[in-house]
């Protein structure tokens, strides 16, 4: 089956005020996100992409801007499937303050029992994204060949919850998945089994260098964090 390359979005404005940014409008990619989206191209250029497949989400379209103007002939599809996690009246608040809910610790350890208040559970996020990967693979494949490559934008905890999915991790590990803004991550899907072959890629290995944990000691940044500073 076709080779999907998981491109998470530029750094945004949520990201470096730590705000937890859901589906909130008008949520931009801040400077380093746009030099990140500029940069994406070039990482690209010996890929050939059939599509490219975006969530309808600010960050995300302007995150593959670049990436479509350096390639007129590559279609753009949206896909409500691969938005951002409905995380209800959370959305919209500083993750400081999140951390001190109760139901912080059942996102971090307990993950597939948590449901967001006024949004959706953590399990129906990671079985809609599965299912566009799904969709999407089958409908590339039959319009561009088993070898074809396709590209995804979306955000954080979807791509971390379509890896577990692809790894055959439970939902509760997910939160062990790091990927940073505008990391690439591909997954090569056969009939038997997917293979993982990028994690997080951000072309340099600046994001391995420490860096604080203002989630707290373990924690898993809801969102995905804003990447190396």
């Amino acid at each position: 089956m076709a080779t999907l390359i998981l491109v998470r979005h530029g750094r945004s404005t949520a990201n470096t005020s730590g705000v937890l940014a859901g589906r909130t409008p008008g949520i931009a990619l801040d400077e380093r996100g746009a030099a990140q989206a500029a940069a994406l191209p070039g990482r690209l250029a010996g890929v050939p992409l059939a599509a490219v497949v975006s969530s309808p989400l600010q960050r995300c379209r302007e995150t593959v801007r670049p990436l479509l103007d350096a390639r007129p002939g590559v279609p753009l599809h949206t896909e409500e499937r691969i938005s951002e996690c409905d995380y209800g009246d959370w959305s919209g608040r500083k993750l400081a303050e999140l951390m001190d809910e109760p139901l912080m610790q059942v996102v971090q350890g307990h993950a597939s029992a948590a449901a967001f208040p006024g949004g959706e559970s953590m399990r129906a996020m990671q079985a809609r994204a599965v299912d566009a990967v799904r969709d999407w693979n089958a409908r590339i494949e039959e319009e561009h060949g088993e070898d074809a490559v396709f590209a995804m934008c979306s955000h954080g905890d979807i791509i971390k919850a379509i890896v577990a999915d692809a790894l055959g991790l439970h939902l509760d590990l997910f939160q062990r998945i790091q990927v940073d803004p505008c990391s690439v991550t591909a997954i090569r899907y056969t009939r038997l089994r997917p293979f993982l072959l990028r994690l997080g890629d951000t072309g340099d290995l600046s994001g391995l260098a420490p860096r604080e944990t203002p989630a707290g000691e373990g924690a898993a940044e809801v969102g995905g964090g804003a990447g190396a500073p």
